[in-house]
């Protein structure tokens, strides 16, 4: 696109939105945009688009005052096992599975049923074996189940390979009777230690005048303009993903770990136990 001689390299906003090379900005930067008119408004959004803001406007948010949280939950609603493996071989039509992370074998803490459809997928890295299967059979004393496989090509995984396995319906024939046992909900207690983040912004006072200006429209219909500078905004959105990655990634500092030993032992200022985050494993 080739620039006019008149008038050159000035901008010349438009009343109204049509495109013009008077009024196109090869480079926009609002660090280095110093008049506010060229642009009149930025698009309505909800939230920006990130985790906390979801919780703000669904009111979700929480205050602490404390360095330890405790709060209890129900169990999960759909039952999942990641240590299930097969005494059968591959290609068997049929199978017993040892539930090797059953809370304590015999006292019914396999929350798994005869009549359940059950999905059987191989935990090895790279491995796409996996089986759909009904279960037949449930013995809670030693904490393995009997599944029949759909496929005709049997069991994919070779035995006493650990699997996952989760429950995703069921199915019975005409004429039976209804499920046998139940699930009752149980309550957890957990515990979290909250975390402090900081990051940094300072700013010149020649900058004090790049700023940016957006038109708004506010809940009650009124409209104004807002100003900001950009570097402190984008500062405090990248806070921000930092606290969600936060709550995402972090992990509890084991004993005798090295952040242990920091905060044990020397006044760096960095480092304390860790948390659980957001999302426990």
């Amino acid at each position: 696109m080739a620039v006019d001689a008149v008038p050159g390299f000035d901008l010349q906003p438009s009343s109204e939105q049509v495109l013009l090379q008077t009024n196109y900005i090869t480079n926009f930067d609002f660090l280095n945009q110093y008049l506010p008119d060229t642009y009149e408004k930025e698009f309505e959004r909800y939230g920006n688009r990130t985790v906390a803001s979801f919780l703000r406007m669904v009111g979700a948010e929480m205050p602490s005052n404390s360095d330890l949280i405790k709060w209890a939950e129900q169990g999960r609603l759909h039952t999942k096992y990641t240590n299930v493996t097969s005494q059968a071989a591959a290609a068997q039509d049929i199978a017993t599975l040892d539930i090797n992370d059953a809370l304590v074998p015999g006292t019914g803490d396999i929350a798994l049923r005869v009549g359940q459809t059950v999905m059987l997928s191989d935990s090895s890295i790279n491995s796409t074996n996996s089986n759909k299967a009904i279960i037949t059979a449930v013995d809670t004393a030693n904490a393995t189940i009997d599944v029949a496989y759909y496929e005709a090509g049997g069991q994919t995984m070779a035995a006493n390979v650990q699997c996952s396995l989760f429950i995703y319906g069921s199915e019975f024939q005409k004429g039976t009777n209804g499920m046998q046992g139940q699930l009752e909900a149980d309550d957890q207690i957990f515990s979290n230690s909250p975390i402090i983040i900081k990051d940094h912004y300072a700013v010149s006072g020649s900058d004090m005048a790049q700023i940016g200006w957006i038109e708004v429209t506010t809940e009650n219909g009124a409209t104004g303009f807002l100003w900001y500078l950009k570097s402190e905004h984008e500062t405090r959105l990248r806070f921000e993903d930092y606290l969600e990655t936060a709550m995402v990634e972090a992990v509890p500092a084991e004993a005798l770990s090295g952040v242990a030993a920091i905060a044990a032992g020397v006044a760096s200022g960095v480092g304390n136990k860790g948390s659980e985050g957001l999302l426990r494993s």
